[in-house]
């Protein structure tokens, strides 16, 4: 899922010869971990989506077959026919959203996998270049004065929190987009 970030972050550190270079890569590295939680935050409250998706489907689909089943306890063939056409599409969306579901697990798990090894790599990167300043700054991990290139946490946080804002946003727009075309559909 990451695969340019991590080339980019690669790349940068492979150039990154002199210390104002390496403090830049750095920076950018904590720039691509910030996209990727944001990313990772996307993708669970997609799977959230699909998971409020599902549960709707399979209780309409359950409402369908109890009517189903009332109208042949009082012989009402017609609504018998029309409450299994409506379960039967939902079990066919049941198994389409069931798909999705998995499809959306596994890339949620694999983005978590690969956003660890990012921090991990971004801590043994600071790490490394701790080592290689001396300094007491570097050492205490605070900003660096005159250090352009390191992104402060609170700003990194603020940066974090505007992207999901903007996601929540995007992802609650996408389901009443959804939910209008199910109401329009009926």
């Amino acid at each position: 899922m990451f695969e340019r970030v991590r080339e980019a972050i690669d790349a940068a550190l492979g150039a990154a010869s002199s210390s104002g270079e390496f403090t830049a890569a750095i920076s950018r590295m904590r720039g691509a971990v910030v996209e990727a939680r944001a990313a990772v935050k996307l993708l669970e409250q997609g799977l959230d989506g699909t998971t409020a998706g599902l549960a709707a489907e399979r209780r309409q689909r359950e409402d369908a077959e109890r009517r189903g089943r009332l109208a042949a306890g009082i012989g009402d063939r017609e609504t018998v026919d029309v409450a299994q056409r409506f379960a039967a599409k939902h079990v066919e969306k049941i198994s389409v959203l069931e798909r999705k579901f998995a499809a959306q697990q596994d890339e949620l798990t694999l983005a978590q996998r690969e956003l660890a090894e990012m921090v991990e790599q971004l801590a043994r990167v600071e790490r490394e270049h701790q080592e290689r300043m001396g300094s007491a700054a570097a050492t205490a991990g605070g900003p660096a004065v005159g250090d352009p290139g390191r992104v402060a946490p609170d700003e990194e946080e603020e940066l974090l929190r505007a992207r999901m804002d903007r996601a929540a946003k995007e992802a609650r727009a996408e389901q009443q987009l959804e939910a209008l075309k199910r109401r329009m559909g009926k």
